[in-house]
């Protein structure tokens, strides 16, 4: 594949193009990895947030040298490419050779090192940011809409978009709760909501007071561990799991997320944003005023505190009192719900909200005669247990809301039913597999079983996806991530160079790449970087959501942007023993430069 992929390109086959050219110098970074008998190990992965950009037709840029001070620079004729002034042609570069013996390693290694930044610069137009669009819909798994029948939605955060200023109320009246009806220290009232503190699907160590993320694979991203609202220094994270960073899977929460026993507890929602910053500043205050406590009490009591907002109905009445103000994009959810039905399309509701609420919010949204666009509305359902548990029978309910205790044998168009089972769902609507697609925002409670068990399509709606797509396509990230990732190329290829001026090269380069981790890092949230990856792992969460969705989304308005048959292909990611390039890029012409060979010589 390499080796076609080179004779394309000095065919003259592809021309400079800003996004494979970013990509390609991460695979300069990492390519022709067998061609040295002394180096093994695996390649690197996507740092912080990173993504795998594709398009192509972007101009060349305007090269930037940035040179380390007080560093070797390289040689003249050795550093960078030199253009042809043929046009259409390849440039060509003269890559340092390997020192021989009695040659200065650290001249070496600095002039490799400089001529990696020079090619990354070269190849990074100011073009090459945009790539990628907040308003798409990405694809896990193959999914043509042609063949769905029926949709499917949740209401909160999934139908119905709500502000940030729902955060604060919530956070704010669950901790007067805790110091009103739980007798919790006065002193508490002085914390606020902090927006932007936590991000969704940190874990949180109930014995430990510890908010945290967790990468795929268990282990905790140092540097993102939290007891109370400071940092808690990486070698006492280490320290406090027995000497590693690695969290057993006997200590994690269920399947759903749910805490069993004294074990780590999963934020999923939205809704947890509050509660998580309300743990934080709680253990904040005990620990600023030496107050002992007991962190499973603590934990209990703020949980409490948080479902006393929500069960007791205050959110809904927030919300109820100024739509306006709490609810966002409601023409957008009419008008997608208008197209799927002008195209013969059936919808229906499953919701944990009460029927007064969610009608007040589809009339605000919709308009009056909102039901007559589903075929089923089901409220209250308690969710997840509304897909496992076969026991609750479907109550039909009158136009006030009020329950009926008739038997039900069918399920009818406009009608409103509370509780129900997904089994008997199915028995009375016949609506089974992939002609049908549901949207939720909470993988567990409302993707996970309908994808494992039922073999449902799912789309997952996730806020936060337009924010982290518009830093991915930030200048600073796209040229931080893609220097990272050459620099980490550089360290596994230069690591054969053991003696003691090598080695502090190779340290300061280490230090370096980590400053770079950071910065990525810090620029999606401070605490804990993005909700998809650590500093290259995906993160639990994203390891959820591929699992447990087809397709995700930032909001059910990006439906808007395809036809109602359109296909959707998820994007063939090299696994760590492919190729860095595929038949499919090549043939599109999206993969287009003149470097390959000049890169290929560099790593």
């Amino acid at each position: 594949m390499a080796a076609f992929a080179l004779k394309a390109a000095n065919s003259g086959v592809w021309k400079g193009s800003g996004a494979s050219n970013l990509q390609l110098v991460v695979a300069a970074s990492s390519h022709s990895r067998c061609s040295q008998a002394s180096h093994g190990g695996g390649g690197s992965g996507a740092v912080e947030g990173g993504s795998r950009p594709v398009g192509c037709g972007q101009q060349k840029a305007h090269h930037h040298h940035h040179h380390a001070a007080g560093h070797p620079q390289p040689p003249s004729g050795s550093s960078g490419a030199k253009k042809s002034a043929a046009p259409g042609h390849a440039a060509t570069t003269t890559a340092a050779a390997p020192p021989v013996e009695g040659i200065d390693t650290k001249s070496y290694l600095w002039t490799r090192y400089h001529e990696m930044k020079k090619l990354v610069y070269d190849l990074l137009p100011p073009g090459v940011c945009n790539l990628l669009n907040p308003a798409a819909i990405y694809a896990n798994n193959e999914i043509s809409l042609g063949d769905v029948e029926i949709y499917g939605f949740d209401y909160d955060y999934t139908l119905a978009q709500y502000s940030n200023l729902l955060h604060s109320m919530i956070f704010n009246t669950a901790r007067d709760i805790l110091i009103e009806q739980f007798k919790y220290p006065e002193g508490l009232r002085k914390y606020e909501f902090i927006p932007g503190f936590a991000i969704r699907g940190l874990h949180y160590d109930v014995q430990k007071s510890l908010l945290m993320k967790i990468d795929a694979f268990h282990y905790v991203q140092l540097g993102t561990a939290y007891q109370g609202l400071k940092p808690v220094p990486d070698e006492e994270v280490i320290e406090m799991y027995g000497g590693t960073q690695h969290i057993p899977l006997y200590q994690m929460s269920d399947f759903y997320g749910k805490v069993q026993g004294p074990s780590i507890k999963q934020f999923m929602d939205i809704f947890s944003l509050p509660e998580m910053t309300l743990l934080s500043s709680v253990t904040d205050y005990f620990m600023a005023q030496n107050i002992e406590y007991d962190q499973v009490h603590l934990y209990k009591d703020i949980s409490d505190a948080i479902k006393d907002v929500h069960v007791k109905g205050m959110m809904y009445k927030w919300i109820e009192k100024d739509m306006e103000k709490y609810i966002l994009h409601g023409d957008e959810t009419y008008t997608v719900l208008n197209r799927l039905v002008s195209h013969n399309k059936k919808l229906f509701l499953i919701t944990n909200s009460p029927f007064s609420f969610v009608d007040k919010g589809m009339n605000h949204m919709v308009g009056k005669d909102w039901r007559d666009l589903f075929d089923m509305v089901i409220v209250q359902a308690e969710k997840p247990s509304f897909f496992t548990d076969k026991r609750k029978p479907f109550r039909k309910m009158d136009e006030r809301g009020s329950l009926q205790w008739d038997k039900i044998s069918k399920l009818e168009k406009g009608k409103i039913y509370k509780q129900g089972n997904l089994f008997d769902f199915l028995r009375l609507t016949g609506w089974r597999g992939s002609k049908v697609l549901y949207f939720g925002d909470h993988l567990y409670s409302d993707l996970a079983d309908l994808m494992l068990l039922h073999g449902w399509r799912t789309g997952a709606i996730v806020p936060e996806l337009e924010t982290e797509i518009r830093i991915i396509n930030t200048e600073q990230y796209m040229h931080s991530l893609t220097w990272q990732q050459a620099l980490t190329g550089l360290l596994e290829r230069m690591q054969m160079y053991q003696d003691a001026e090598s080695k502090q090269v190779l340290l300061e380069w280490m230090k370096e790449r980590q400053e770079i981790r950071s910065l990525t890092k810090n620029l999606f949230n401070p605490q804990f970087g993005s909700i998809f990856r650590t500093f290259h792992n995906p993160t639990y969460f994203s390891r959820r959501l591929i699992r447990f969705s087809d397709i995700y989304m930032a909001s059910i308005s990006c439906l808007l942007n395809y036809d109602v048959n359109f296909t959707f292909y998820p994007r063939r990611t090299p696994l760590q023993h492919e190729a860095p390039l595929w038949m499919d890029q090549l043939c599109t012409g999206c993969m287009k430069t003149p470097f390959l060979e000049e890169m290929l010589h560099i790593r």
